[in-house]
């Protein structure tokens, strides 16, 4: 059986590997079908997984992990492009009681390419939507091994740093991949405090431009506002679309 913590795959391998996961996966899904992702759903993210399991793995999850993997996307992350919740109450001595979950950011893997140089995930420069959404779950799953050997993980200490370069190649435990903020920035040429506008039934408001999430946050001018700042000025707060936001002249 395959000991999963002592995987050595050289850079040639794991390249030929990732690219075998991408083509039993989009033979497999039926939203992805090529490495522009247009579509995708939960269940593609568990396919994605399976393909890894039998192709990195020699199927050792499904053969060996007692526990229960469950894998989502989220709109609701703004910064991170993964993350993998491992219960704080798990009994090791129960593990098939462990459940471990892991949620992909599917605004950051849709926006990529819209920004430039944020193609950059886990070291690798990635070509492709697919490929991007592939080192993200890579990045994930050695959290996963993580819990389910050590019951934690932290991919700033060396013992996370070097299953992931073993096992995916690699060399760096961040992803370049664009967030809202940066998209605001870069394609529509807004940073944070500068006045902007945007339409609101049939007139157009003004405001300051007071953070970038998934919608854009307006303070308005309001006398009657819930907000004030250190002079007094009172705001109203609004969440605005970034397609909606204009520079204001």
């Amino acid at each position: 059986m395959l000991d999963i913590l002592e995987v050595r795959y050289t850079e040639e391998e794991t390249k030929a590997k990732r690219a075998q996961v991408a083509e039993l996966f989009t033979a497999k899904s039926n939203h992805v079908k090529n490495s522009d992702i247009t579509a995708i759903c939960n269940h593609d993210l568990e396919l994605l997984f399976a393909c890894y399991d039998q192709v990195f793995f020699a199927n050792w999850f499904k053969e060996c992990f007692a526990g229960t993997l469950q894998f989502s996307f989220s709109r609701r992350m703004t910064k991170s492009a993964g993350k993998t919740y491992y219960p704080k109450d798990a009994d090791p001595a129960r593990p098939e009681s462990l459940v471990i979950k892991v949620k992909i950011n599917i605004d950051m893997i849709l926006a990529y390419g819209l920004v430039e140089n944020s193609d950059r995930v886990g070291g690798i420069t990635t070509r492709s939507r697919l490929e991007a959404l592939q080192v993200v779950l890579e990045h994930e799953l050695v959290h996963v091994i993580e819990f389910i050997h050590f019951q934690q993980s932290s991919c700033s200490k060396k013992r996370f740093r070097a299953l992931a370069n073993h096992l995916f190649g690699h060399t760096e435990s961040f992803h370049c991949l664009p967030t809202s903020q940066q998209i605001a920035r870069h394609k529509l040429g807004l940073t944070l405090g500068e006045r902007v506008a945007f339409p609101m039934k049939g007139q157009v408001v003004e405001g300051l431009l007071y953070a970038v999430h998934k919608r854009a946050v307006v303070m308005v001018p309001d006398r009657q506002g819930d907000y004030a700042d250190q002079r007094g000025q009172r705001y109203t707060k609004y969440y605005v679309p970034l397609s909606l936001l204009r520079k204001s002249f």
